[in-house]
């Protein structure tokens, strides 16, 4: 098996190889629409597959999906790839599908992905709905409350219910865990309805994904290339960027140290890469460069796809030491800044000129700087990218139904489950309150009938302080129920 990824080959004849051993140190492929960026992401996850290498991909524009099938010679640009294959040296090119799984957080076109509210955390549930720091110290007393009285948070019903009990009694509560607002708890839950608008309560559920699942290979060894439908999911880019944040973050904390290998466990492709970062607080980019930096020890590369390499931050950018990219517009001065700032990341190549070339090259064409055996950024090539073995395009309905027909994931995630958690058991506790309230106020509104359809003036008063007794028994009990919960 190889020790390398050929991405190809450069003006001066050279091959350029992205070693395995190397391709945890992270990467970038950066250009402008139309330029190029989703064939080399293509062909690299056949490479990476290829070499036994799970690869998890968002797909964007839907274009990824071709991945599941070969080229074929009936393609309107096979004469081309064909004379691509020729003219950078590729002898052995031929056509060849890889093995795919298809995912959507919305269940529309692939396995259903899901995580409960739990795994998500205060932290990322509160970037997520746009929480302020007050707001997002109220989610926290939420969580911990649910794990102090054993009440799962599943589902975003449960997080409601749990919310709704504590603003009824937030006087307990803020007493033992600090201080509620009503105020706070009613803005929370408005940004709740806002996330069950844009599809979200379909992501927090059960079955939770297991990250083992992503991480398969098939009967030939070729790792399993995991394709998330992002073509609508894209409209709602929080959602998005939170989801692909979440799932790093379960990577880094699930995987064991496994320093250096051979090659990656699993190579992560974040494209759109910009949205992780766009209005981002400067704790959650520490975050971020904290993941980035360590988990490559996991085994595990990242690879940002973004338009323009400004998108990320230094901090973050600095450790991507793989680099491709493809042509950039200069038409204003932002984007001439961002034409010099690309070029100066490069190791200078005395041939030409890095910041004019940029600019200048055609489709398919990349300036290329990768890792070489001793870990230095190898001087920049000006890069005709190979081309695909799968097919350019997106994958036919016909042919991503056999795909899900055939998947490793079968009938696992495809039915949702539901099982006891706060909000079954906080329904349960307001119920048996409700109940004991009615025993309690039945004997004081039983009254006479008058035989009169209309009730006097006592008799409209005796029923007003019957439901006001009803009122005041229920958050008796209530405040009985979390006193006992806060003294355990």
């Amino acid at each position: 098996m190889s020790d390398h990824i050929f991405v190809g080959t450069d003006s001066s004849g050279k091959r350029q190889n992205l070693l395995l051993k190397l391709a945890n140190r992270h990467g970038l492929i950066a250009g402008a629409t139309g330029t190029g960026k989703t064939v080399t992401l293509q062909i690299l996850t056949e490479g990476f597959s290829a070499a036994g290498v799970p690869v998890f991909a968002a797909d964007v524009k839907g274009d990824l999906s071709g991945l599941c099938s070969a080229g074929d010679e009936s393609h309107k640009l096979h004469d081309k790839l064909m004379a691509r294959a020729d003219m950078i040296g590729l002898d052995d090119y031929f056509y060849s599908a890889m093995p795919v799984i298809f995912w959507d957080l919305y269940g529309r076109q692939g396995h259903p992905v899901r995580a409960t509210i739990a795994e998500m955390g205060p932290v990322l549930l509160s970037r997520l709905m746009g929480l302020n720091e007050t707001q997002e110290g109220i989610l926290t007393i939420a969580f911990e409350l649910s794990d102090d009285e054993d009440m799962l948070l599943l589902d975003l019903k449960d997080l409601r219910a749990l919310l709704n009990f504590i603003n009824d009694n937030r006087a307990e509560i803020s007493r033992q865990y600090g201080n509620v607002t009503s105020q706070s708890v009613g803005a929370i839950m408005r940004k709740l309805l806002v996330l069950e608008r844009q599809g979200a309560e379909q992501f927090f559920a059960e079955p939770a994904l297991k990250l083992r699942d992503f991480m398969l290979r098939d009967a030939d060894g070729f790792g399993a290339v995991s394709i998330l439908a992002a073509d609508e999911l894209i409209n709602s880019p929080g959602l998005y960027s939170t989801f692909l944040l979440w799932l790093l973050s379960e990577l880094f904390e699930e995987l064991p140290e496994v320093g250096n290998p051979d090659k990656p466990v699993m190579v992560f492709f974040f494209d759109e890469a910009h949205l992780l970062f766009d209005d981002a607080p400067k704790a959650l980019i520490q975050k971020i460069e904290q993941v980035a930096r360590l988990i490559r020890s996991k085994g595990v590369g990242i690879y940002f796809v973004t338009q323009n390499p400004m998108d990320i931050p230094d901090t973050v950018l600095g450790q991507l030491g793989n680099r491709i990219q493809h042509a950039l517009r200069a038409y204003t001065p932002k984007e001439q800044k961002a034409v010099r700032a690309a070029a100066s990341s490069f190791r200078e190549n005395p041939d030409f000129d890095t910041e004019d070339v940029i600019t200048d090259l055609g489709v398919g064409e990349a300036l290329v700087s990768l890792l070489d055996a001793k870990g230095v950024p190898g001087v920049v090539g000006r890069t005709m990218i190979r081309p695909p073995a799968s097919r350019l395009g997106p994958a036919t309905e016909a042919e991503r139904k056999a795909v899900m027909k055939n998947s490793p994931v079968k009938d696992v995630y495809d039915k949702t489950i539901d099982r006891e958690s706060a909000y079954e058991i906080l329904e349960e506790k307001i119920q048996a309150a409700q109940k004991a309230a009615e025993k309690q106020t039945s004997k004081s509104s039983r009254r006479k009938k008058s035989g009169r359809k209309q009730d006097s003036m006592i008799m409209k008063g005796v029923k007003r302080e019957g439901r006001y007794m009803a009122r005041r028994v229920v958050y008796s009990i209530l405040r009985g129920v979390v006193g006992g919960m806060m003294r355990r």
